[in-house]
Order: C-alpha cells, then sequence, then structure tokens
C-alpha cells in the first residue's frame, strides 16, 4: 500500500431509497485522503462485486437500512471472493442490531460494523489500522 491511496467503493445495495449516510461517509473518507467511488442507489450485489472488481478497489462499504444485512452482506462478499478478491477489506454500515453485527463478522460476511452513532473518523481510523500505510507526502 505504500505510496498508493486507499481505494474504497461506497455501495448502497437493495431498494434503501435514503443515501444521505454514505454519501457523509464518502465525503469523511476522501477527505481523509482515500480514493472514494460512490455507487449512488439501488445496487444489486453483482453490480457492486462487478465495480469494485473494476475500480481495483482495497476497501467495500456498504450502507444498509433496509434490514436486509444478514443477506446482502454475506452474497456481496461471496461475489468478490469469486472475483479473487477475498483481501478486499468488507464494512458494513447502518441499522445493525448487535447480535447481527457479531454474526456477520464471526461468519467472515464482514470485517466491522459501523452504526449511525460512530464518529466518522472511528471508521478512517479502521480503515487505515487495517493497511498501515506509510505517510504520504
Amino acid at each position: 500500500m505504500s505510496g498508493k491511496k486507499i481505494r474504497v467503493l461506497v455501495a448502497k445495495p437493495g431498494l434503501d431509497g435514503h443515501d444521505r449516510g454514505a454519501r457523509v461517509v464518502a465525503r469523511a473518507l476522501r477527505d481523509a485522503g482515500m480514493e472514494v467511488v460512490y455507487t449512488g442507489l439501488h445496487q444489486t450485489p453483482e453490480q457492486i462485486a462487478e465495480t469494485a472488481l473494476q475500480e481495483d478497489v482495497d476497501v467495500v462499504g456498504l450502507s444498509i437500512l433496509s434490514g436486509a444485512h444478514m443477506t446482502l452482506a454475506p452474497r456481496v462478499k461471496g461475489l468478490l471472493k469469486k472475483n479473487g478478491m477475498e483481501d478486499v477489506l468488507m464494512l458494513v454500515g447502518g441499522i445493525i442490531p448487535e447480535e447481527d453485527a457479531d454474526e456477520l463478522i464471526k461468519t467472515g460476511c464482514c470485517d466491522q460494523v459501523f452504526t449511525p452513532g460512530d464518529p466518522l473518523d472511528k471508521i478512517s481510523d479502521y480503515i487505515y489500522g487495517k493497511f498501515n500505510p506509510v505517510s504520504e507526502e
């Protein structure tokens, strides 16, 4: 990762019609020095995995408010693996009950879950902590 910006795909899978949180997170990650691609609303898991592959991202962040996180996150993670992207960090954010968050992480469907009360720098700090980049210019 040295010398290269971390590339993050922020995606809104499913039927959620609200993306304010995803846009706020995308901007915060950009302001923290990452390259961010935002998919827009109503993406299928297949579209998200394909975009992740085409954009050669290091991180996929799913923003899910619909309650479908236990279906969508495993599907996206499976498609990333199918595309040979096992090393891509996958984060899930949204209204996620604690027991579901624990299950998603425990089963390997994502690396971390963030909820609306989490500070934005907690997300960027987590990502930087996973990649341990050397400081850039």
